[in-house]
């Protein structure tokens, strides 16, 4: 019959909150009692003699049992010790098992539910290639796509956000970052807006027209109207939408003229016209951040490094 762990720890250690169980030395007492003496668990574990002595005095003091007395010129086990022959053995194969899981992950198994915050743009360019590559790497795994909002160090840690992926400002050491890849701005606006027939868009015939900007604070200016700024030049920003699928859909039934992530944005912009800025803009770093504690979970890593990869086919 299966050991019941916890009854063992709780029965035949006599354990206690001010006796925390060291699972080396129940490592060391199975060896111990398979080997039958000190030198040869001591081999064993690649431990010296002297060592493994030591550490017998601690089973002992831990137990509450000699464990071994000596009979003649060798050590035999107390009843105590026979009687936590096997328990020790079961406990210790148990651990084992459970620290080499991830050695044998199989994401193709793998059933649970990963939360993703990041922006509609994101989404909707990258959700379906990272989609297909996950239905067939692990067919068990669902995501949950949440609207970017407030970054947080909070909803990371306590896992309600497995990956945040957007421009992710630095939150402090206590959240990883890794660049996915750099995007830029680029203009959009209407079939047939007064800008498709310019052959070159200079910086004053970019400012002349009214715009619709993207902010999810509502800001009215950004990047791009600090650039302008140092030509003398500043945008008629008429109205603001908090992200780059609802400023294109008001640019496509309208004269306004949007700026937007360019890679974020190329299913979005379907049917409209797209033209390089009058002016150099910072690149965009696009990334994914999450917390250490998942950091070596085998199904996070495989998920972020299929989002990696979704990435790069897209780009």
């Amino acid at each position: 019959m299966p050991v019941d762990c916890l009854s063992l720890f709780s029965v035949n250690f006599k354990l206690t909150r001010m006796q925390p169980l060291d699972l080396n030395l129940l490592i060391a007492l199975d060896a111990l009692l398979s080997e039958g003496s000190v030198t040869a668990a001591a081999e064993r574990m690649n431990l010296s003699v002297p060592t493994m002595s030591r550490t017998l005095s601690r089973i002992r003091d831990m137990v509450g049992d000699p464990i071994f007395v000596r009979a003649g010129r060798v050590l035999v086990p107390t009843p105590r010790a026979e009687a936590l022959r096997e328990g020790a053995r079961e406990v210790v194969q148990q651990a084992r098992a459970l620290l080499q899981r991830a050695e044998h992950f199989d994401f193709h198994t793998l059933e649970r539910t990963f939360t993703i915050r990041a922006d509609d743009g994101f989404v909707s360019s990258f959700g379906p290639v990272l989609l297909r590559l996950l239905m067939d790497a692990a067919p068990g795994v669902r995501l949950t796509f949440r609207a970017q909002g407030q970054q947080d160090v909070e909803s990371l840690r306590e896992g309600l956000i497995d990956l945040d992926i957007g421009v992710i400002a630095d939150m402090g050491p206590e959240i990883v970052r890794q660049a996915l890849f750099r995007d830029r701005f680029v203009a959009a606006f209407r079939v047939g807006h007064p800008l498709e027939r310019a052959e070159v868009i200079t910086p004053e015939m970019f400012a002349e027209y009214r715009h619709v900007t993207v902010s999810r604070r509502g800001r009215t200016s950004g990047p791009v109207d600090d650039i302008l700024a140092t030509k003398g030049l500043t945008r008629n920003v008429v109205t603001v939408a908090p992200t780059f699928a609802e400023a294109l859909s008001i640019a496509r039934e309208t004269d306004l003229v949007a700026t937007v992530a360019e890679r974020l944005t190329q299913t979005a912009r379907h049917g409209m016209r797209t033209r390089e800025l009058p002016i150099v803009t910072p690149p965009v770093p696009i990334s994914q951040a999450w917390h250490p504690r998942f950091g070596v979970d085998p199904g996070h890593r495989a998920l972020r490094a299929l989002l990696k990869q979704a990435c790069q086919l897209v780009v």
